[in-house]
């Protein structure tokens, strides 16, 4: 399989415009356009019959003592965590690409619905859930596409991976919660093929 996106290349950065927060030269961050990226795959394997996308950064701070801290910085030496940034499937067969902005455009406080996504698709809570219980402001479920949010303050940039999956069944069940977890529990013993692309973003001006 291919995974290709007109919304950036393949090792290059991800615009501001794909993204939950841009930099901000005064308060460090501002909330930013939050739309999907658009992604096309080609080459599938003849017998698929539905398709899944995940996006997930793996180079997320395991504790946040120094995350978004003044006079302080995320060294490069912590161990890092995977935080999802989209869970979607049940995407037809008959469907080789998603336009950008299709499935989220814009920031939707406490979370987008779900797990409904457009064109009868489903999509999964994405990791900003937990980011933000502790924000009544923001606190909810987040169903479907956020897009990155690197600590303005972490030493490293941050890498974003969209993999599509070609599957042998037409619906994936997904059994409780609708979360990574459970949905990758789902994809299991039914992926066909897969393919990959990374992009990269940072909040960090020194990087």
């Amino acid at each position: 399989m291919r995974l290709t996106s007109s919304s950036f290349s393949q090792g290059e950065a991800i615009p501001g415009e794909f993204c939950f927060a841009v930099v901000d030269p005064v308060n460090h961050v501002s909330l930013s356009m939050n739309r999907n990226p658009q992604l096309a795959w080609s080459k599938v394997p003849e017998e698929t019959k539905s398709f899944a996308v995940i996006c997930h950064d793996p180079d997320v701070p395991s504790k946040g003592d120094d995350v978004n801290k003044e006079g302080r910085e995320v060294p490069a030496s912590l161990p890092r965590v995977n935080f999802y940034h989209w869970l979607l499937w049940n995407i037809p067969a008959s469907v080789g690409e998603i336009a950008a902005g299709r499935q989220s455009d814009g920031i939707t406080p406490h979370g987008k619905p779900g797990p409904d996504a457009p064109g009868g698709m489903q999509h999964g809570i994405n990791s900003y859930t937990g980011w933000f219980a502790g924000d009544p402001h923001m606190k909810g479920n987040y169903y479907g596409y956020d897009g990155p949010c690197p600590p303005w303050n972490d030493s490293i940039v941050h890498h974003y991976i969209f993999t599509v999956y070609a599957l042998d069944v037409d619906r994936l069940e997904v059994k409780g919660e609708p979360t990574a977890e459970n949905v990758q529990a789902a994809l299991n013993g039914h992926v066909l093929a897969e393919a990959k692309l990374m992009g990269t973003y940072s909040l960090n001006p020194r990087i």
